[in-house]
């Protein structure tokens, strides 16, 4: 498995930290849209990342992400009894599924950080928590 070995390092250096540990430490939404974009730009893709490319791309991640889940059942937090392999497959679906919603809302000049806050603060506003009566 030297190969795996290899796209580890590739993928840390592409990355330009050290370890997944440093990389994932400061991660920001800006950070992975300039990163991301930088990425298209280097292989020129940017002609093929229209919004309509990019969600109809990200709908295809969310059904492999949902393969993943397929005939498991109800699965718990944390995903006990999964193997580390198909965690880390989980990891990759995800991730997939998060890079092309930056890239989309990137192309549609919404600021996704900005836009969920303020749809938690709505979102707290239409669904209240319950007062605590004491």
């Amino acid at each position: 498995m030297e190969v795996e070995g290899e796209k580890k390092v590739a993928m840390e250096a592409e990355l330009g930290k050290e370890t997944k540990e440093e990389a994932a430490a400061d991660v920001s939404l800006k950070d992975l849209s300039r990163r991301l974009d930088d990425f298209a730009k280097e292989r020129d893709w940017e002609k093929h990342h229209s919004p309509r490319n990019l969600l109809l791309a990200m709908v295809g991640e969310v059904g492999e992400l949902s393969e993943l889940f397929m005939w498991k059942g109800e699965v718990q937090k944390g995903c006990p009894g999964w193997e580390e392999r198909e965690k880390e497959h989980l990891g990759e679906e995800l991730s997939d599924v998060l890079l092309y919603l930056i890239r989309l809302s990137d192309m549609c000049g919404v600021d996704l950080g900005d836009a969920a806050l303020k749809k938690i603060v709505k979102n707290a506003v239409k669904y209240p928590a319950p007062s605590k009566s004491a």
